[in-house]
Formats: structure tokens, sequence, C-alpha cells
């Protein structure tokens, strides 16, 4: 599987299989995501068995996740449903070190003696790991929580929602699209559940609920005449959070620069779709860009991905490391850029912060997967990098004590690893909206909304597309523009940052399924901004051929 089928939905219909796959995942009924499983008690029995049984194979660290990972999906396509699916996988996963060296098992056999057995396991795989490890591990301190418990704060629990309703409403937005000549219409509706129980014997119990959501659509309109076709894409966000998201309250309705209809904190289908199908018309007639150096002024749903890609993966440390190259390459920054304290990622304007808290976002939860209370942290600060995403045994390269707290596992049968947190732009200081940032641009194009994209294996040079695009002439919209993509590197694309709208403005996006590694795992991430502009940016035009 491409990474880039992860990050962008093909389809609609396909997109639905791009949920993390578990081949030990059953379909069950749709009530059978309600069912309640173990109660923490039982949990804590179980996980006691497996830490036991660690040590008594001499062990020196032991931790044991026991995970039910409850999916579901909704897909339609103008009239009709195409597909409906709830799954459910549930096991465990022990991790170990002896002998100085890591080792994992996991199991489906959620009983006392299948924990053991697999905690036995671990440790023989790291007794033979150790025979190839040239120094042992170094493990950061943790801290022993007891019993603690998190839960993703949802208003409403989508699995509590009839299929009915979800399909019904997912319908009623492709026929508002259609009913404005849309041409095709697919539609979709992800909702995930993680139940993840973690214990260690560092003396960490960890009970975690973890819900995520996802609407999205995509309208097609179709030129007949013209041969040609344009397609808008849901404004929606991936989000973590329960069906409350899709309430469209009218105070989450934000009116950007152009009239364009953006959405903070909940999401209206059915008014989205209408608004795509009027757009992808205007996007047909848009007049092709003229290539050449423009300010820029991107939306945050459209600078999400390329923070995700020139930021979020470059500063990942096993990338840096070279450790990591799957999907996403290694990264242009070295150690010595970080130690040093000078390099200039950005210009004065960009702050960069990573963490695993901020609500409504993919990735919060209280405690990470190796059970490390989540923080916040700088990577970039006044345009300097200063730090990295590291985890219990990364630290050390970076002269820390301290996790940062950004270790997951897609499952309870894959080992965790260290993956990106939700990384963001921080917002600016001085007041500024979107429309007074436009009001100083004589020469620029404001884009809004994720497209095509291409990057270099050290995350470096690269090139993205988008969905809507504006031309400005003398501080105002004069009408859209299409074939638009701008190319630049990382540096110096975030040293050209001259402006970030205030925090009014800032608004999370993501990616629901973010590869890496081998075997692939699949990580939710979402990535906060406001608006900002960047001066003096090549454009090309896409749509011409030499």
């Amino acid at each position: 599987m491409k990474r880039r089928d992860f990050l962008q939905l093909a389809g609609a219909g396909a997109g639905a299989m791009l949920l993390p796959f578990d081949s030990l995942a059953k379909t069950v009924p749709e009530e059978a995501l309600l069912s309640p499983w173990l109660d923490v008690a039982a949990k804590k029995r179980l996980a006691d068995a497996g830490l036991n049984a660690a040590r008594s194979a001499s062990a020196s660290y032991a931790d044991v996740r026991i995970g039910r990972y409850l999916n579901q999906f909704v897909v339609t396509r103008e009239n009709k449903v195409q597909n409906v699916r709830s799954t459910e996988s549930y096991g465990v996963g022990v991790r170990v070190i002896a002998n100085g060296t890591w080792g994992f098992a996991s199991t489906n056999d959620v009983t006392p003696d299948g924990i053991k057995k697999a905690a036995e396991r671990a440790v023989a795989i790291a007794k033979a790991n150790s025979k190839f490890q040239k120094e042992p591990l170094k493990l950061a301190p943790a801290t022993g929580y007891g019993e603690v418990s998190w839960k993703t704060p949802i208003r409403k629990n989508g699995f509590e929602v009839p299929i009915k309703d979800k399909a019904d409403l997912l319908l009623s937005a492709n026929a508002k699209a259609m009913e404005k000549g849309a041409s095709f219409v697919n539609s979709i509706m992800f909702l995930v559940n993680e139940q993840k129980y973690f214990a260690s014997t560092d003396g960490s119990y960890i009970d975690q609920d973890i819900h995520r959501t996802w609407p999205n659509f995509q309208v097609t309109m179709v030129d007949k005449a013209a041969g040609s076709f344009k397609v808008r894409s849901a404004f929606s966000a991936p989000v973590g959070m329960g069906y409350e998201y899709l309430d469209g309250l009218p105070e989450d309705k934000i009116k950007g620069p152009g009239g364009i209809t953006l959405y903070k904190n909940t999401y209206d289908i059915v008014e989205d779709a209408t608004f795509a199908a009027e757009q992808a018309k205007e996007m047909i007639a848009g007049k092709s860009v003229e290539p050449g150096k423009y300010d820029l002024v991107l939306e945050p749903s459209h600078m999400w991905l390329t923070i995700h890609e020139s930021v979020g993966h470059p500063t990942e440390l096993d990338r840096v490391l070279g450790y990591e190259a799957n999907y996403a390459g290694t990264s242009f920054v070295t150690l010595d850029k970080v130690k040093s304290g000078t390099f200039k990622y950005g210009s004065n304007a960009v702050n960069f912060v990573a963490d695993k808290l901020q609500p409504g976002s993919l990735g919060a939860v209280g405690y990470d997967d190796e059970g490390i209370k989540c923080k916040e942290w700088d990577l970039v600060k006044d345009g300097v990098l200063v730090n990295l995403q590291g985890i219990r045994d990364q630290v050390n390269m970076l002269g820390q004590k301290d996790s940062h707290g950004c270790c997951y596992s897609q499952s309870w049968r894959d080992v965790q690893f260290q993956r990106m947190p939700n990384v963001s732009l921080r917002p600016g200081k001085q007041q500024m909206t979107p429309e007074q940032m436009i009001s100083g641009v004589e020469k620029g194009i404001y884009i809004v909304k994720d497209g095509s994209f291409s990057i270099d294996q050290q995350r470096y040079n690269f090139q993205f597309g988008g969905v809507l695009f504006y031309e400005i002439k003398n501080g105002k919209i004069t009408g859209m523009l299409k074939d638009v993509a701008y190319q630049s590197n990382t540096q110096e694309f975030w040293n050209s940052c001259v402006q970030v709208c205030d925090e009014r403005d800032y608004r999370l996006n993501g990616a629901f399924n973010d590869g890496k590694g081998q075997p692939s795992q699949s990580n939710a991430v979402s990535h906060g901004s406001a608006t900002a502009r960047f001066n003096g940016v090549n454009v090309i035009n896409t749509g011409r051929t030499i």
C-alpha cells in the first residue's frame, strides 16, 4: 500500500479499504460495537500474568498492552449505499527487555495462560536478538502512575448512532450536490474506537478509551463540452471527537476570504456538499495561472499537509538517524543542526510545537503506548530548530533524559515505536485576520484545502497543489484560478513566512491514516495552524505541457 493512499483518498469508495488492516479483525453486527468488554480489574489481572511471567523469565523490563479495536465505515455514491462494515479486533502485545535487547510477541488468546506464553516468547526473542546487539538499550526513566484512566471527551458516541442515520446523512449531502449539478458524488464516514490498557514493570496500569471520527466526500463536476472535470473534496477534518462533530453549529462556521464557508469545531456536511458542487463549476471556469513568483496566503485546511511533510516527518528522530526510511524517506535534518541551536528552519514568525494534548486532535491521548504521560514541546522556536520527536530508547541520543511521549502502535499485535505526534504552527501574537493579511498582498494566491504533492526522500525539495485557488491583486481577491502548484525547499519556504494570523483563526486538520514502518503501521495525527503568508514563492502551471 502506498503512503500517498493513506494521506489522500483517491475516491471515497476505495478509501473505505484504507482503515488500518488487521487480518485478525472480524466483521461484527452493529450492536456488538457497544457491548462491554473486560472490566479494569480483569485487565489488571491479565496484565499481571504477563508482567510476572516476563520477570520470571529474567526480563529486566516488561510492558503489556491489552487492546480492543473497533472500526466502522459507511460508504455511499450518489443515491446508493455501497458498503457498510463494522469490525472488531482484540488481543495482547507483550514487549520486554532481556540481555539489554527488545523482544516482542502478541496473542489473541486473552487468558492468563495465553498472555504468560506470549511473555515467555517475547523474552526468548529478546535473548536471541541480544546476540546481535552491539550495546545494551538505554531506556529513559518512566514514572509509575499506578491505576489511572483517560477518555476522549466525547458528547455523542458515533457507534450509538444507527447506521441508517449515518447513511441518510451522507445520502442527503450527495443529493444536495446532485441538485446543484454534480456529475458524481462519493461520500464516506469512518468511526474508530481504541480501548487500550497498558501495564508495565514501572508500576503503571493505564486504561484509555479513544474515539476518532472522519466524514468525507468528493464532488466531481464534468464539463463535457470542454472535455474537462474538477473534483472538490470536503472541507471536513478528521477529528479526535465523537459524532457531535457533525452537529454543524452556526458559531463554528467561518466566512473566509472569497466568501467561502469554513468550519472550526463542528461540521455541516450537507451544507458543504452544496457549496462543493457550486465551487466545482467555478473551478472549471477559473483562469489558468500565469507561472511566476507570488505571495501565498495559505489556509489551515491546506497548511496541514505542508506541515506534515516538511516539518512532521523530517523531525522524527529515527528518520534523522537513518534508522527509518519507509514511506517518507529519511531527513535533511541532522543531529548537529539540532544541537547547534542556530539552524534557521524558518523565519522568526515560525514556531512549531509538538503535542498529544490538543482537544479534538487525532493525536490526543492521556498517555502514549509506553506509559509516558503526554506533553507539549517545542520543535522550532522563533525560526530556530530546537528539538525533535523521541521516545524512551531514543532521547539519550539527543542528550535528553525524558521521553517526549510519542510512542504508538496501531494495534495489540504490532510493536509500538516512535510515531508523529500533533505538529502545529503556533498562531501569531499580533491580532490579524485572513482578510487583513490579504489586504497587504499586491500579487498573490489564496489557497484552500490540500491537494496533490510531491517531496523528495529527505523531505527537502517539494511541490504542493491544493483545491481552491483565488487570485489576489492589490489587496483584494479578484477571482478563481486553476492549475496552481508551488515549488520550494523546506528551509527556503519556512524562511519566507512573514505573517501568521492570530489564534481566532487557528484550526486543526490532519491525516487519519499515516503510514510508517515495515511491517507498515497506520497513525492518526493532526496539524494545527492559522492562515499564514509566504512571500516570493515559485508557482507553476500544472495544466501546461512543453
